[in-house]
């Protein structure tokens, strides 16, 4: 697809579809929600950057579930990239566009997803090789509709769209209907307040709806 995304990473994120968006407190608590996501068909995820457990929980995740697809979230800076990467990461995200971050990803063969939010930054993204963008916050800043508005004047480029921001269960069908938006990401599945209370059986659940729901909408693209 580009030289930020290749083509293989771009086909395993299509597949996908869905990821778990997560940010791990306590670094225990990384196996049993992954495992809890992964035996209910999210099997990518996107793990924040956040906090100090989360470069051991993604080791800890990418060793156990060598299958998952682990995205590092919120790569702002230029040493995370090197950081992600020995941690196990498949791909970096970021929720904005940092040219200097996007030009390291590419120099270190990180495939990388910057965020962009207007078409300013579509344009400066595009202009970096970038053909796979995060859409972030993609409810807040107006959802469909918006993205819709937005991205009607560059149809013609094959830009690809990872909505995040605002995402549930009740709205999974309408952005997955969406042909330019070929993954979706989203902390309902798994959120912090789930995590905390080791309720592995509802995030479970949570995934297996959200699992279903994009191949019920997708058909056997995923």
């Amino acid at each position: 697809m580009s030289k930020v995304i290749p083509d293989d990473v771009m086909k395993t994120v299509t597949e996908r579809g869905v990821f778990g968006v997560l940010e791990i407190v306590n670094e225990e608590d990384a196996l049993p929600v992954a495992k809890a996501l992964y035996d209910n068909g999210v099997t990518a995820i996107e793990l924040a950057l956040r906090t100090q457990a989360a470069i051991p929980a993604m080791k800890l995740i990418h060793k156990a579930f060598p299958d998952m697809f682990i995205t590092a979230g919120t790569v702002l800076f230029q040493e995370q990239v090197d950081q992600v990467l020995e941690a196990g990461a498949s791909m970096g995200v970021a929720p904005g566009f940092n040219p200097q971050i996007v030009r390291k990803a590419v120099e270190a063969s990180l495939p990388f997803a910057p965020g962009i939010s207007t078409a300013s930054e579509v344009e400066a993204a595009y202009a970096e090789g970038c053909r796979f963008l995060k859409l972030f916050p993609a409810e807040p800043l107006g959802g469909i509709k918006y993205m819709k508005a937005m991205m009607g004047p560059y149809s013609y480029l094959g830009i690809k769209l990872f909505p995040l921001g605002g995402l549930s269960q009740d709205n999974l069908s309408a952005w997955a209907a969406e042909p330019n938006v070929v993954a979706v990401g989203g902390s309902w599945i798994a959120s912090k307040a789930l995590i905390k209370e080791h309720n592995w059986e509802e995030i479970g659940k949570r995934a297996k709806a959200a699992s279903e729901t994009w191949k019920n909408v997708r058909g056997g693209e995923s």
